[in-house]
């Protein structure tokens, strides 16, 4: 009889349950990294949209600048023009495009405070798959905009409020996946490796974003919305629900639930939940400190592909696929976050070296990408590591290490709301972060680095003063 090959016998030596590891930490990168992916086009298509309107303006100019000849009208010009794009043609194009950020990351935020809690309640995979498709399809729609000419601003900000709600059922659910099927032993590195998916989404998403930005911006959106959609279908048919102390699926102990309580006891349990999960030490320090981390990482998602535009006078797609280079770096930066803390047994001290070299580097950053390429890549590289490095720590390892906090009882379904709180509190920061962008940059982007390495600082501030470095050992 003929030997069994060695990939066979690699293959079979692995139980049921470390497969099932292998797939929830594949199938689970990959869901998150389509969330990122569709998040990204909004910041690609910044700069075509207003210097669209731009070139229209000169063009509209020169039209009626005929002398007493009679030119076409600049009216039916513009009409036909494809290159135009109302409403974001006019001088506070800065604020209308903030305001379309604010709109959904503002949503987000008061979405992810909610989403935990009723994660925590319902099966994760079908949670999860149906936000997925919603996320598709709000996406889309706002691709269709540019298919159906729609020019109205309630409506591209509709969709975003309404994405921004569909796409918090993401983070808790993937985390509580995560944090369920792996241990503690070396989670720092896991979730390292693992929260790489937020920086290859985006990278993903520039690409994708970019390659259709100048010719037909509708599909920037249009593509990753049917790529998430499609990963809600693959999540349903293979997501792996993670085991609870009962060894039972989530489903069967929170439908029963559900069924046989009613509404006040159902609010109670909840009150009681968050209640529990807000008085686990850390919780509330670390939610401020990632409110500030992430203001920062969010401000760089929406606004640096135009911030390069105007700073190095590159196209559309030029900025988008330089701006990945921010991304690249971060995957590094929380990766050695992960290493460290692991090798360290300190969360907290490894979070507060990173935000300290951080605030210099943000300020180098808006000198040195004066100067040309060379420079501008090495600070994003270097500017993407130190910003994403705490951000992936504190939303991953750190969030995991709490939602399993002995004070829980075991509890693995509240994990769900200790990630939602921390993230939906990091949130807030994302929300202000593109808001403050889209103000402050009216009157120069100096100003923006001002107010970036000020959330910086008070990130630090947080860690600082209140001692929870005791926790994270």
């Amino acid at each position: 009889m003929a030997s069994v090959p060695p990939g066979i016998r690699l293959l079979v030596s692995f139980d049921r349950d470390q497969w099932y590891r292998a797939l929830t930490f594949i199938l689970t990168f990959l869901l998150y990294t389509s969330f990122h992916l569709s998040r990204k086009p909004i910041s690609i298509v910044k700069s075509e949209l207003h210097k669209n309107c731009t070139s229209l303006s000169e063009l509209a100019t020169i039209a009626s600048s005929g002398g007493g000849s009679q030119q076409p009208s600049p009216p039916s010009l513009h009409a036909d023009m494809d290159c135009s794009w109302k409403p974001f043609d006019k001088r506070n194009y800065k604020q209308l495009l903030g305001a379309m950020d604010y709109s959904f990351l503002c949503a987000y935020a008061v979405g992810m405070y909610l989403s935990g809690i009723i994660g925590e309640r319902l099966p994760i995979r079908l949670y999860l798959t149906v936000g997925m498709l919603t996320s598709g399809l709000f996406t889309c729609l706002f691709g269709l905009g540019y298919v159906y000419n729609i020019h109205s601003l309630g409506f591209y900000i509709f969709v975003q409020v309404a994405n921004g709600l569909v796409q918090t059922t993401g983070w808790p659910s993937v985390v509580t996946c995560i944090s369920n099927w792996f241990g503690k032993g070396r989670r720092g590195l896991i979730m390292g490796l693992w929260n790489s998916h937020t920086s290859v989404g985006n990278i993903l998403g520039s690409l994708i974003a970019g390659y259709w930005v100048s010719s037909n911006w509708g599909l920037s959106f249009i593509v990753p919305g049917l790529i998430i959609a499609a990963m809600g279908v693959i999540c349903f048919l293979f997501l792996i629900e993670p085991k609870i102390n009962n060894n039972t699926t989530v489903c069967e102990p929170v439908l029963s639930c559900i069924v046989k309580k009613n509404s006040w006891d159902l609010l109670y349990n909840v009150s009681k939940t968050t209640l529990l999960c807000l008085s686990v030490q850390g919780v509330i320090e670390f939610s401020l400190c990632l409110l500030f981390a992430k203001l920062v990482s969010y401000t760089f998602l929406f606004w640096l592909p135009l911030y390069i535009t105007k700073a190095a006078h590159l196209d559309a797609k030029k900025a988008g696929d330089l701006s990945t280079l921010f991304d690249v770096g971060g995957i590094v930066g929380g990766i050695l976050a992960g290493v460290i803390s692991d090798k360290l047994g300190k969360r907290a001290t490894t979070c507060a070296v990173m935000l300290l070299l951080a605030a210099p580097t943000l300020y180098g950053f808006s000198m040195i990408s004066e100067f040309g390429l060379g420079p501008t890549i090495g600070m994003l590289l270097v500017c993407g590591g130190l910003v994403n490095g705490p951000y992936s720590l504190i939303t991953t390892a750190v969030s995991a290490d709490l939602g399993t906090h002995k004070s829980l009882k075991g509890n693995a379904r509240a994990l769900s709301t200790v990630t939602a709180i921390i993230d939906g509190t990091g949130s807030v920061g994302a929300a202000l972060g593109p808001l403050l962008a889209g103000l402050l940059s009216a009157g120069g982007w100096d100003q923006v680095f001002y107010m970036l390495m000020t959330a910086d600082f008070f990130a630090l501030l947080v860690r600082n003063n209140i001692k929870i470095v005791v926790f994270c050992k």
